[in-house]
């Protein structure tokens, strides 16, 4: 498991941070979230993949309130990628989901958005804080991962220590509101004979997205090149591998890009919210 540890906590706010130090530290699979969060809050940054193992994890987006409808309303009609886990009133930076959190400093990076285009990847968004912000907490597919490594699924993203390769598809999301934009998917390289198995396990999660979105070719999503993917790391695959697409919970990023809000706060994808929940809460029989 690495993880990144930031330099410079006084540049935080304006991404301008010293090189961090890269560590790599085989215990995080076994912290608390309390304890990844503290860390985080501290200047820890990185994938979150196996960090807190069995604790539910959650992609973020926040927007201004008279863009909250056209979220809400884009989520219910996108469920595969947009399950939602938790709303908060405006202004609100707490959640039900972790006693005591913050959500604006208890992410590893958050990225900024103003009218569609990224301006920064702070650590702490305290100073972009805003009292009418909705924040939207979303089901992670890194929630279905303990299932699929309990089924013998090999995860190469964790075995590597990488960050989760995602792709931006050719598959348009249901428009809600003034908000559009292109399906995000997650990509595993799965064995043949694991791959009844992956598909068996994330069915069975539907509020962390469920089962794939595809199987096979990426072509049939758009996908030119998986060696090159639009967010995360690229992985390492064994020849027989068969690439399956989970929908990802960065398609909302993907809408703010194409819609253009005059603004929002989201993590920055992989590196996500630790909450206490736990990932069995959200297997269905």
């Amino acid at each position: 498991m690495s993880l990144t540890s930031t330099s410079a906590r006084t540049s935080k706010r304006t991404g301008t941070e010293d090189r961090p130090v890269v560590l790599v530290d085989e215990h995080a699979h076994a912290w608390s979230p309390e304890t990844a969060r503290a860390r985080f809050r501290d200047g820890l940054t990185g994938p979150t993949a196996g960090v807190a193992a069995g604790h539910t994890q959650v992609n973020l987006i926040s927007v201004p309130a008279d863009w909250a409808y056209d979220m809400l309303l884009f989520c219910q009609r996108n469920p595969k990628p947009c399950p939602v886990l938790d709303v908060t009133d405006a202004g609100a930076w707490t959640t039900v989901l972790a006693e005591g959190a913050d959500l604006r400093t208890d992410l590893p990076r958050y990225r900024v958005w103003r009218d569609g285009e990224l301006v920064d990847e702070p650590t702490d968004v305290r100073a972009y804080w805003r009292d009418d912000l909705v924040s939207f907490l979303i089901g992670c597919s890194f929630t279905f991962e303990w299932a699929l490594g309990e089924a013998g699924v090999p995860i190469r993203h964790i075995e590597q220590g990488r960050n989760v390769p995602m792709y931006v598809t050719g598959r348009q999301c249901r428009p809600a509101g003034r908000l559009h934009g292109p399906l995000v998917v997650s990509m595993r390289p799965v064995p043949p004979g694991h791959l009844a198995a992956a598909i068996r396990e994330s069915s069975l999660l539907p509020a962390v997205h469920g089962s794939p979105v595809h199987c096979g070719d990426p072509a049939g999503l758009g996908i030119d090149d998986l060696g090159r993917p639009d967010f995360g790391d690229p992985v390492d695959t064994e020849p027989d591998d068969i690439p399956v697409f989970w929908a990802c919970g960065v398609t909302p990023q993907a809408a703010v890009m194409a819609s253009r809000p005059p603004f929002a706060l989201t993590h920055a994808p992989g590196q996500m919210f630790l909450t206490d929940a736990r990932d069995e809460q959200y297997r269905v029989a």
